[in-house]
């Protein structure tokens, strides 16, 4: 009974640690000597989980976590690199259902035919993925990034 408590137990710490949003202090206490490497104007910036103009990639994945997905853009013979973060955004569906069955039914004391009608109608959530914001890199520091309000 007691390895089952504590397997119980640990499953769910891991459950809620990997549900801990990420913060950009988080992230510093993890990575400690990338954030003393950066200048204060850097460093300022990244705890209020801000970028600018020339920061590095370290610097960015400190002050937004590390990117969804990366991206090489070749654009006017210079060659870029684009750190996607997602988002996702809901969307409601209404749904109503319904039907009508006619049919043989065999029981255990008794056989006979029958029918019936059901339906209903409920809200139906769906989670649509959007990239909620980029940031470019040309020589591997940022020169422009954009997002979503």
């Amino acid at each position: 009974m007691k390895s089952i408590t504590l397997a119980f137990a640990l499953v769910l710490s891991l459950f809620a640690v990997s549900c801990a949003p990420s913060t950009p202090a988080a992230r510093i206490a993890k990575r400690p000597q990338a954030f003393e490497k950066l200048s204060t104007e850097h460093q300022e910036l990244v705890m209020n989980g801000s970028i600018i103009k020339g920061m590095n990639r370290a610097a960015v994945a400190l002050a937004l976590g590390e990117p969804d997905g990366i991206v090489e853009v070749f654009r006017d013979s210079r060659s870029l690199e684009r750190w996607e973060y997602m988002g996702s955004q809901p969307v409601v569906n209404h749904n109503f259902y319904g039907g009508f069955g006619f049919g043989r039914r065999r029981g255990m004391f008794c056989d006979g035919f029958g029918g019936g009608f059901g339906g209903g109608f409920g809200p139906d959530i769906t989670y649509i993925p959007y990239v909620r914001s980029y940031v470019m890199f040309y020589d591997g520091k940022v020169d422009e990034w954009e997002r979503v309000r």
